[in-house]
C-alpha cells in the first residue's frame, strides 16, 4: 500500500515539474490584476481578483462563494476530500489584495506587467504581489490542481479562505470569521506567507512578534512663541518629548516602561542552539542596510534580538518648523508615533498603559499630554509537535534534502492570533519568501525555483496527510 501511494505522489510531483510553465501563466493572470486594497479607485480590480479565484477553485471542484464584508469580499471554497477519509481538515489561509506600487519611477518594469527575468538564483518573477501573498498563494492552489489532475482527486478535505483585506490590517477579517465560525473548523490553518531561511534552507516559522502602535501628543504653550522672547522661560514640548523619549532604553538597550518586560521568557537552550547553528552573520546582515554597529538588548545574538525579544521604537515625530531656512520658534505642540513588537507572553494592553505611565511621569508640570493606540496583537509561538507539522517537516526534508529550520519572525501575522482566539484552530506556518524578495517595495519579486519547490512541497504535504 505504501508503494501505491509513493507512486501516486511521484505521478503528481512531476505534474507540478511539466506543468510549471501553465502554472506561472496562471499565477501572471492573477498579478495582472491591481488589487490594491487600500486605494478606493481599485474597488472594482479587487472584486476581479476575487472572481478570478473564485474560477479557479471551481474548476478544481470546490464549493466556492464570494462572501461580502463591510469592505472587501473573502472567497471561501470548500472541498469533502475523499470519501471515508480519515486525513486532517485543511484551513489554507491567504490573501488576494495588494500594496499600491508607488513610487512607480523605481521600477524597471511595470508593476502590473509580470515579468520572468534573469537573477542570480536562476529565473524570477517581477511584479507587486509577486511573493506577497499572489505567488505564495497560488502555490496551494497549482497543489491541489496537481493532484485533481493526475492522482486521483484532492487527496484531504479541505477549506480555501482567500481576503481581499490583509494588506489594510484586515479590519474586517475577525468578525467574519465569527459570523461564518460553523463553516470554517478545521484541524489546523497553513499559511504561505512567511520566508525560508535562505533559497536553499526550508523553515516552518514557530514564533511572531505582537504589536502595540500608537501615538504621543504634547501640548504646551496655546501658542507657537518667539525663541528669543520666551526662550528660558516657556517649556519647550519638542524638547521634553525628545528627552522623555530618549529615556526609552537604557545604556544596555533595556525599555524603560513599568513592568514591560513581565512574562516574557528567554528562548530554550535548543532552541538557541539550533538559531546559533545557522550562522548568521549580523555584521553583514547590517552592511546590506547602510549600517555597522548593532542596536537592541545588549548581550544577546542577533538572531534572539530579531526573534524572540521585544522591542520599542520611534517611528516619527514631529512638532514646530522644519521647512527650508530657520524660524526660530518654540513650538506650541510635539507628537511621535511609537511601536512595540512585543513577544508571547506580553499584553499589549499592558505595554500601552505602561507607556502611558512612562511618559506621564516625566513629564513637567504645566504640559498636557494625549495619547491614542492604532493597533495591538499579542505575540505568538507555534507548537511543532504537532501531527500536521511533523508532516511539514517530512515535506520539506524530502524535498530540500535537508531538515527545515524552525525559525522566527520579528514580524506580525494578526490572523494567527485571530484564527487561534475566534476558531480555536493551531496554525503551520511554511513559506517560501526570501529576504530580498523587496516585499512590500518597488521591484517585488519572487524566485521561480521558489514558486516552484513550494508548489511541489504543498504536494507532498497534502499527500503525507492523507497517507
Amino acid at each position: 500500500m505504501q508503494g501505491a501511494k509513493d507512486s501516486i505522489t511521484a505521478r503528481v510531483l512531476a505534474h507540478v515539474d511539466e506543468d510549471l510553465d501553465h502554472a506561472r501563466a496562471r499565477l501572471f493572470e492573477l498579478l495582472r490584476i491591481p488589487s490594491i486594497s487600500t486605494q478606493p479607485e481599485h474597488k472594482k480590480d479587487v472584486q476581479q481578483a476575487a472572481e478570478w479565484l473564485c474560477v479557479q477553485l471551481e474548476a478544481l471542484g470546490l464549493k466556492t462563494a464570494i462572501l461580502p464584508t463591510p469592505g472587501h469580499p473573502v472567497v471561501l471554497g470548500h472541498h469533502p476530500g475523499p470519501s471515508g477519509t480519515k486525513a486532517p481538515r485543511i484551513l489554507f489561509y491567504g490573501h488576494y489584495d495588494v500594496q499600491p506600487a508607488d513610487p512607480l519611477e523605481l521600477w524597471n518594469s511595470p508593476p502590473f506587467d509580470p515579468q520572468l527575468v534573469d537573477g542570480p538564483r536562476g529565473k524570477r518573477i517581477v511584479a507587486r504581489g509577486a511573493v506577497d501573498a499572489k505567488g505564495q498563494s497560488m502555490m496551494f492552489i497549482e497543489a491541489l490542481r496537481a493532484w485533481k489532475e493526475v492522482g486521483g482527486g484532492i487527496p484531504a478535505p479541505v477549506t480555501v479562505l482567500m481576503e481581499g483585506e490583509e494588506e489594510i490590517g484586515s479590519p474586517n477579517l475577525e468578525p467574519f470569521l465569527r459570523e461564518h465560525k460553523a463553516d470554517l473548523g478545521a484541524d489546523f490553518a497553513l499559511i504561505s506567507d512567511t520566508n525560508m531561511w535562505d533559497v536553499d534552507t526550508p523553515a516552518l516559522t514557530t514564533r511572531l512578534r505582537g504589536m502595540c502602535n500608537c501615538e504621543v501628543m504634547l501640548k504646551g504653550p496655546s501658542m507657537d512663541l518667539h525663541s528669543g522672547l520666551f526662550g528660558g522661560s516657556a517649556l519647550n514640548p519638542v524638547n521634553v518629548l525628545a528627552q522623555i523619549l530618549g529615556d526609552l532604553h537604557d545604556k544596555d538597550g533595556r525599555i524603560q516602561v513599568p513592568g514591560f518586560y513581565d512574562g516574557v521568557r528567554p528562548v530554550s537552550e535548543e532552541q538557541a542552539r539550533e538559531w546559533q547553528s545557522l550562522g548568521f552573520d549580523e555584521a553583514a546582515f547590517l552592511r546590506g542596510i547602510g549600517l555597522t554597529a548593532p542596536g537592541g538588548e545588549k548581550g544577546l545574538p542577533g538572531l534572539q534580538r530579531i526573534w524572540a525579544r521585544p522591542t520599542a521604537d520611534i517611528n516619527g515625530m514631529w512638532g514646530g518648523y522644519s521647512g527650508p531656512g530657520s524660524k526660530t520658534i518654540i513650538p506650541s505642540e510635539a507628537g511621535a508615533k511609537v511601536s512595540f513588537r512585543l513577544v508571547p507572553g506580553q499584553d499589549p494592553k499592558a505595554v500601552f498603559e505602561g507607556f502611558q505611565r512612562f511618559v506621564r511621569d516625566r513629564l513637567p508640570e504645566g504640559m498636557q499630554v494625549s495619547f491614542q493606540a492604532f493597533g495591538m496583537a499579542l505575540g505568538f509561538e507555534i507548537d511543532t509537535n504537532t501531527a500536521w507539522a511533523r508532516a511539514a517537516k517530512d515535506a520539506l526534508n524530502q524535498e530540500y534534502g535537508r531538515p527545515a529550520v524552525m525559525i522566527g519572525s520579528g514580524g506580525t501575522i494578526p490572523v494567527v492570533e485571530q484564527i487561534k482566539r475566534v476558531l480555536g484552530i493551531d496554525s503551520l506556518m511554511m513559506g517560501f519568501g526570501l529576504d530580498d524578495d523587496q516585499i512590500h517595495s518597488p521591484n517585488e519579486k519572487y524566485e521561480l525555483k521558489c514558486f516552484h519547490k513550494g508548489t511541489r512541497s504543498h504536494a507532498l504535504l497534502l499527500g503525507k496527510l492523507a497517507g
